[in-house]
């Protein structure tokens, strides 16, 4: 495994594959003087005390451990109700040649699970997308998406915490659903899964 330095105090973990990120993020936040670990689909990022480094082998160690077959509990579960009122439904269900009524259905059968957090505090990149309904972004991105907008992009389906510009496709708005608490951070974290539920609008 190659560490590609990453300033002056990081390395930068390429990934090929990783099953479990939750594990992956434990083992290498639990290496002494490792100050905080990202996890990312392609890579993992290790940020560590500049004056006492860890050694290469037990980050190479940490990485084997949670890419090993290893069975751990899945994440947590999370039932998210979806008002599908969202104003690019009639786009892309134009795009994908479906009725709006089938891009609902096939946005709310599947179970998505959580891939990485970023973008801003508390948005997850959710995977599990039926392939019919990848999309590339939004040509024009908005000044403006309204905080828990409910929109995919790509491969993935998100949430929008707060109000901030965006250009993903938005499907809906999430209802009773608090993607971000000062107080407890994210609500949604690595390898938890998401299941949206239609509801009236």
């Amino acid at each position: 495994m190659t560490l590609e330095p990453f300033g002056d105090s990081a390395w930068r973990v390429p990934l090929a594959t990783c099953p479990d990120p939750r594990a992956l993020l434990d083992a290498l936040r639990s290496i002494p003087h490792v100050v905080d670990a990202v996890v990312a689909e392609e890579h993992a990022l290790v940020a560590f005390d500049a004056t006492c480094p860890p050694s290469r082998e037990d980050v190479d160690a940490a990485v084997g451990r949670a890419l090993g077959p290893v069975t751990r509990a899945l994440g947590a579960e999370h039932t998210v109700p979806v008002r599908y009122d969202g104003p690019d439904l009639e786009e892309v269900a134009r795009e994908t040649r479906m009725t709006v009524h089938e891009v609902v259905v096939l946005h709310a059968e599947s179970t998505y699970v959580v891939a990485t957090v970023g973008f801003l505090p508390g948005f997850a990149y959710l995977r599990g997308l039926d392939a019919r309904l990848v999309l590339p972004r939004r040509s024009t991105p908005r000044a403006r998406v309204p905080a828990l907008a409910v929109g995919i992009a790509g491969p993935y389906a998100g949430i929008y915490p707060f109000a901030s510009p965006g250009g993903w496709h938005l499907l809906g708005t999430a209802v009773g659903f608090t993607p971000f608490d000062a107080r407890t951070g994210a609500t949604l974290a690595l390898g938890d899964r998401v299941r949206f539920v239609p509801v009236p609008p």
